[in-house]
């Protein structure tokens, strides 16, 4: 069993907004893969079942709200005994420019409180994370309107290259592992040359 975590936050006002990177994320692969999403009240979230590979997979859009989201990733990876190297979480990352992915095995969580919750809730920073850059406006460090605003449709195209490229990603770490996927993957995503991936 393989478990793909899309951080976000629920409720129509926070849909297409750049801190639910992670979802828009999850939501493009189950849409790719053709699975259903279905409400787990157990586990607090949204899940959508696949296979690929041969391999299991959940795709899971956590129903907790961000700060909280360890909650859900706690239970799921309990409940199906998850070793950790088969959990990925995609995560928005004020730090990193719009337009670039950066997959990691482990480390800190940047400050993101979504990523605290769920190394408290594992016990542990040996997870992969794959972040997804949404820039800072002007570099300021006060970011929350930001963040919690929706992209704007001059991003779109970009927004749409950046979510196939780390959807490559994820397909690249179920079929071939980190290394390969972090190796091929990771970097700025270039708007013209990106067809030829």
């Amino acid at each position: 069993m393989y478990l793909i975590v899309g951080l976000g936050n629920p409720g129509a006002e926070y849909a297409k907004t750049r801190h639910n990177a992670g979802f828009l994320l999850v939501e493009k692969l189950a849409a790719q893969w053709k699975s259903d999403w279905t409400n787990e009240r157990k586990f607090q979230a949204r899940i959508a079942k696949s296979e690929r590979n041969g391999k299991k997979v959940l795709l899971c859009e956590p129903q907790t709200f961000m700060n909280l989201s360890g909650e859900t990733v706690g239970e799921l990876t309990s409940f199906y005994q998850l070793p950790l190297t088969q959990l990925i979480v995609a995560v928005d990352d004020a730090d990193l420019p719009f337009g670039e992915i950066r997959l990691r095995p482990g480390g800190s969580s940047g400050g993101h409180h979504g990523l605290e919750s769920i190394e408290q809730h594992v016990s542990s920073r040996e997870f992969a994370r794959l972040r997804i850059g949404i820039g800072r406006k002007d570099g300021l460090r006060q970011i929350s309107n930001y963040v919690l605003g929706k992209f704007e449709a001059s991003e779109t195209e970009l927004l749409e290259k950046v979510l196939a490229r780390a959807a490559g990603q994820i397909e690249c770490w179920l079929q071939a592992g980190l290394q390969k996927a972090m190796s091929q993957f990771n970097g700025v995503v270039d708007s013209k040359n990106e067809e030829k991936k």
